[in-house]
């Protein structure tokens, strides 16, 4: 899951106003933030396996501290309560807690079986959608035009710069989310882990957005 996890991150904008989508897309891709850095520090590991699944050439065969189940609850409880220290904002705090387990639940949906229950040699979970292309760019681009919909309604430009740069981030989301879906596999493990350190840009994007934004 790619593009569906934004989705959420811009669909909570109508369950929590006054949360930033910063937060929100932090939230929401909180574990691959992460991720990334654990690779590089050796604490988790993929490999490069064409044919893994059919959207997919990645090997998830180690990844039990950011996405195993007690993980993601782990770090949806972390999240929610350093946001709820910083805001004192419950209802906000909450919803940010729960965009932070949505990943895990989307990637339940698209993975194979490769989500541990805690550790790599616990049980597995995963529905495995990526071995649909059909089905996963339908669900993908449905729930993602979804969840900018919601954000549109909620949201209104306050000048011309907040129309831009939502709808430029919409586009760009999209666009990549086609390439990974027929471009070729990455060169390597190192420069996944080096490339993943660039989704903090999406934050920032969140945040240009907000400052030209405003909850209807």
């Amino acid at each position: 899951m790619f593009i569906g996890h934004f989705a959420v991150a811009l669909a909570a904008k109508k369950a929590a106003p006054k949360t930033s989508l910063a937060a929100l897309i932090a939230a929401s891709q909180l574990v691959d933030l992460l991720w990334p850095l654990f690779l590089l520090l050796g604490w988790e590991h993929v490999r490069i396996d064409p044919g893994n699944t059919v959207v997919t050439p990645l090997d998830f065969y180690d990844y039990p501290i950011t996405h195993s189940l007690v993980g993601a609850l782990g770090w949806s409880v972390l999240f929610g309560t350093l946001y709820y220290y910083r805001t004192k904002i419950g209802r906000s705090a909450v919803v940010v807690a729960l965009v932070v387990f949505s990943h895990w639940l989307l990637d339940l949906l698209t993975h194979r079986p490769d989500l541990p229950l805690l550790g790599n040699d616990s049980m597995m979970f995963g529905f495995g959608l990526w071995n649909s292309l059909a089905g996963t760019i339908i669900v993908e681009f449905g729930l993602f035009a979804a969840g900018a919909y919601i954000y549109l309604t909620a949201t209104k430009s306050t000048n011309r710069t907040g129309t831009v740069a939502l709808w430029s981030l919409l586009i760009f989301l999209a666009v990549m989310h086609v390439g990974n879906l027929f471009g070729p596999p990455p060169p390597g493990t190192e420069m996944i882990a080096y490339a993943g350190h660039a989704m903090w840009l999406f934050v920032l994007w969140g945040w240009w957005i907000e400052k030209n934004r405003t909850s209807t």
